[in-house]
């Protein structure tokens, strides 16, 4: 039996195409037609994904980004930061919706990417016609968008942790994160810092305080309700393939308890088929690892801060950085685009432990 929609897929050959592909080879609505990549050009898609042996014969093919997505309803694109924002005037184009994995359209200000992405923007005049696409958030929105930016990872787990805090209108002033992350985050081609000998036994952070997510976090949060939010974040790279954990520090005004931040959490996320709140235990990486879902929760302390009269609450976020922080959220978004049940080919829970 035909299937509805038609999808490529543009740089297809890493770790976020590998889960792109997969998802979409199960996709009982979108057929996967074609994978550009520039590098196992000719090669069957297992040659990169070995668990895709025997799934399909599709090959990766050297294609301009117009010839991929001719015919495509939706054309999802896997490929680097300051890449993906060259090759997405072509396909415009062709009039397909698009996906963009990269963090070229997610911000509105143009000022903003050169600082934190360390080049001018080449498509600056697209910037603001995306939608930035955290379902959690946005979701009417992405229903009607031809064009979406999926978040980033680290972005996904901070802004979903946080989020409950930002629509009832408490995420004021300075927030403090310390996101944890795996390997896999840091793409397939192996660096002195990812080489597995070396992460293995470490813990190290890089790009404290000036990381490129931080400008998505605020303008995602200020967009929900936050106010005046200066953010502190500071990753860290861990002896883990895949993961996220982030913990983020939050100060909240001396009549807001314990009760009424839960009741915020289950209050935002009662509609949302990904998002768990544990009842007896706090977020961990292992009960997402694998699959679209993420784990939120918190703690608060009994007694203010004696230094600012506040009430300080820490958040927390566990995510499957290759999932639902990169390729599963997307098809997430794809789901919604195309008017089909966002769940679609998602909905396994993943692996334990």
């Amino acid at each position: 039996m035909a299937k509805r929609f038609h999808a490529a897929v543009i740089g297809g050959s890493g770790y976020g195409g590998a889960e792109l592909c997969r998802r979409l080879l199960l996709h009982p609505e979108v057929e996967l037609v074609r994978v550009a990549s520039v590098d196992f050009v000719g090669e069957p898609l297992s040659a990169a994904h070995p668990h895709l042996e025997g799934r399909t014969a599709l090959r990766f093919e050297n294609l301009s980004p117009a010839v991929a997505a001719n015919g495509m309803d939706v054309v999802l694109l896997g490929l680097p930061h300051k890449v993906s924002a060259q090759k997405v005037p072509e396909i415009l184009a062709t009039g397909a919706r698009i996906v963009d994995l990269s963090g070229d359209f997610r911000l509105r200000s143009a000022e903003d990417y050169r600082r934190y992405y360390g080049v001018e923007h080449p498509s600056r005049h697209l910037l603001g016609t995306f939608v930035y696409g955290l379902p959690e958030l946005n979701r009417e929105q992405i229903r009607k968008a031809r064009y979406v930016a999926s978040p980033g990872c680290f972005a996904t787990t901070i802004e979903l942790a946080l989020l409950p805090l930002a629509r009832s209108g408490w995420l004021r002033g300075a927030v403090e994160v310390v996101g944890i992350t795996g390997s896999s985050g840091a793409g397939v081609v192996p660096t002195s810092t990812t080489h597995h000998p070396t992460r293995a036994v470490n813990l190290r952070t890089y790009r404290p305080l000036d990381h490129q997510h931080i400008p998505e976090i605020v303008q995602t949060l200020t967009d929900a309700g936050a106010q005046e939010l200066a953010l502190r974040f500071v990753p860290v790279s861990a002896p883990l393939p895949r993961g996220i954990f982030a913990s983020a520090f939050a100060h909240l005004a001396p009549e807001i308890g314990s009760g009424e931040v839960a009741r915020a959490f289950a209050d935002c996320y009662q509609s949302d088929p990904f998002v768990r709140l544990p009842a007896k235990r706090l977020p961990e990486v292992a009960a997402v690892s694998g699959s679209n879902h993420v784990e939120v929760g918190f703690a608060m302390g009994e007694s203010l801060d004696p230094a600012t009269g506040l009430r300080p609450v820490a958040c927390f976020g566990a995510t499957d950085n290759l999932i639902k922080g990169g390729a599963g959220q997307a098809i997430q978004s794809m789901n919604l685009m195309l008017g089909l049940e966002e769940t679609l080919t998602l909905e396994d829970p993943g692996a334990w432990p």
